[in-house]
């Protein structure tokens, strides 16, 4: 083959690369800094309760326990809209009534798995107290619930509605009414729990009204710019709300319940982890909680990686071009990867600074505290590449409409193998802490390793069964 064919062959390949690198970066960028904005209204809230006390914080972190494991399963779910719509813009660039349809279903599957949950959170005391928990600690849960639940729905519809125009490469929007809920909850809050301007000091109370009203002003905001804007409003998502459409209604259900289940997998055992924490000792207890908020902070780019990928390849897929899909889902888990092998040789070169940003490294109190956390940071650096792959992994077969089987792959990886070894390593041989820690990486390797191989059966060789 001469050179010039070659060079021939290879420009448009690089063209294509460079092509789909930038449009990647451009859809993620304002993902990632908008999942930062969410985290921040929950950090806010446990800034403010915790200037009421210690005994507050804890009963607000019992109530926020509870809360989050029935939010993050509506998560999930709803994110089903996204590579639904971006599965329909594929195949039809200019379809209007198909996305609005998933768009209107996705409001109505909001709703439908809020009210049960909404049930269960009015006995968050009853249900507290059930599980062994003080009964102060339970009251005080039960009351900051009474206020926080109602955020669960508009919530969620405001993820429908950031799904609905991220799939229309239009993230932008999502994040300027995000950061403006980060700064309505901080300012609820602060009035309703301290009692500002005239309000009165509602307490632990006060912050789940102040989440609540960020929530309603974040799912407002998003329908006024879904109304408004012109490249929006011409979809009319909100009309004939009341209209029922089963078929496409299940087919949400189909898609959304397993990437529901999957995320609870993953998000429960690394709550359980806490929990067998605490077997150990109050020192392991904190060194993870530092441990896992390093973490959590790195892991915000690939998740903004990945709700990419879902929707470049979800697009792809609607058009039935092979070659888009497989580079719309090399490129996000290519970058994610890079970035998560930066975050772990920072984490395992200055692990003693990162601990500083969270204690006083000086108090020789934090001494044992620390040591600890450093020995977690240690494995943390080598799970941040794998919690990478699997979360960007997950996103490219969402793509595909491909839900079941990874959900299969979260059962087997996060309990069967990553909960089953961290306890056998914590307790079975005396490892403790550092133990539990190996075997969530553990679970987090088998998960990225059995994604990678679903998607190089899947993605990469090309449409035909996508979707099982």
């Amino acid at each position: 083959m001469s050179l010039e064919t070659t060079f021939a062959r290879d420009v448009p390949r690089f063209h294509s690369w460079v092509t789909e690198v930038r449009a990647t970066i451009n859809l993620s960028l304002p993902l990632i800094l908008t999942n930062l904005a969410q985290t921040l209204i929950n950090a806010t809230d446990v800034v403010f309760i915790g200037w009421l006390g210690s005994h507050m914080l804890a009963a607000g972190a019992l109530g926020t326990n509870l809360y989050f494991a029935l939010l993050i399963f509506g998560i999930g779910f709803v994110s089903a809209v996204s590579p639904m719509v971006a599965r329909e813009i594929g195949e039809r660039r200019h379809s209007v009534r198909d996305v609005r349809r998933t768009v209107r279903q996705g409001l109505w599957a909001a709703l439908a798995i809020t009210i049960p949950f909404w049930i269960l959170l009015w006995n968050t005391e009853a249900i507290l107290l059930a599980i062994g928990q003080e009964a102060d600690l339970s009251r005080l849960a039960g009351e900051y619930m009474r206020g926080l639940q109602w955020a669960m729905l508009p919530f969620l519809w405001y993820l429908v509605l950031r799904a609905f125009v991220a799939a229309l490469e239009q993230p932008f929007w999502s994040l300027v009414v995000g950061v403006a809920g980060v700064l309505i909850n901080a300012l609820a809050v602060w009035v309703l729990v301290f009692g500002k301007f005239g309000f009165p000091a509602l307490g632990i109370f006060g912050a789940g009204i102040g989440s609540t009203i960020s929530a309603v002003f974040m799912f407002a905001g998003m329908a006024a710019v879904c109304l408004l804007h012109r490249r929006f409003r011409r979809y009319h998502v909100f009309g004939r709300f009341w209209r029922a459409d089963w078929p496409r209604f299940i087919a949400l259900f189909r898609l959304g319940l397993p990437i529901g289940i999957a995320v609870a997998f993953e998000v429960t055992v690394f709550n359980l982890a806490v929990f067998l924490m605490g077997l150990i000792s109050a020192a392991a207890v904190a060194a993870h909680a530092i441990a896992i908020q390093i973490a959590a902070l790195c892991f915000m780019v690939p998740l903004g990686l990945s709700q990419a990928a879902t929707i470049r390849v979800g697009r792809a897929y609607g058009a039935r071009d092979r070659e888009g899909i497989r580079l719309a889902g090399w490129v996000p888990y290519i970058v994610g990867i890079a970035f998560m092998s930066c975050t772990a040789l920072t984490i395992f070169l200055i692990p003693d600074q990162l601990i500083g940003i969270f204690v006083d490294a000086r108090d020789a109190q934090n001494a044992e505290m620390i040591a600890l956390a450093v020995s977690f940071l240690g494995i943390a650096a080598l799970f941040q590449v794998f919690d990478g792959a699997q979360v960007i992994g997950a996103g490219m077969l969402r793509g595909l409409h491909d839900t079941r089987v990874p959900m299969l792959y979260a059962a087997l990886g996060f309990w069967g193998i990553g909960l089953v070894t961290s306890i056998a390593l914590g307790f079975g041989l005396g490892l403790g802490g550092l133990g539990i820690w190996i075997g969530l990486a553990c679970g987090l390797a088998s998960v990225s390793i059995l994604l990678l191989q679903r998607w190089l059966r899947r993605g990469t060789l090309g449409l035909e069964g996508a979707a099982v």
